[in-house]
């Protein structure tokens, strides 16, 4: 029995230190991964990427899914992404025409209470009105 077990004599309670420390579970960034998959790619006698992954303390299955996000791409996005709910391209465009109809709205009010003034003025000085189709 090489493990000391606790004092219980004299009150201290010493706590035996565990062989087996518990580990958080480790986050790779992309560029780790790319570095350990390049390494991986270079293994050509067997036993190697057995070898690189003791090293490293990985499982195969990382390899597959990291190559599997390579080949997808998803690499190269890691890092910095935003946060939040996903714009889709059709509700920022929708936002965009609603804006834009608006503004068009607005416009075509002040055309039309300028069309209005002008009325007035003609009838005021007893010009005549003339559309630009010929009809008055």
């Amino acid at each position: 029995m090489s493990q000391k077990e606790p004092n219980k004599g004299n009150g201290t309670g010493s706590i035996v230190d565990p062989e087996v420390r518990p580990r958080s579970r480790r986050r790779f960034s992309a560029a780790e991964k790319l570095r350990v998959l390049e390494e991986a790619d270079r293994c050509v006698e067997a036993g190697e990427v057995g070898a690189l992954l003791r090293r490293e303390g990985l499982y195969s299955s990382h390899l597959a899914q990291w190559r599997e996000q390579r080949r997808q791409g998803q690499l190269s996005g890691l890092q910095g992404q935003k946060r939040g709910r996903k714009v889709e391209p059709q509700a920022a465009e929708l936002g965009q025409l609603r804006r834009e109809n608006e503004r068009l709205k607005v416009q075509l009010d002040r055309a039309e209470f300028i069309i209005e003034a002008q009325k007035k003025l003609c009838q005021l000085f007893n010009l005549p009105l003339s559309d630009r189709d010929g009809s008055k």
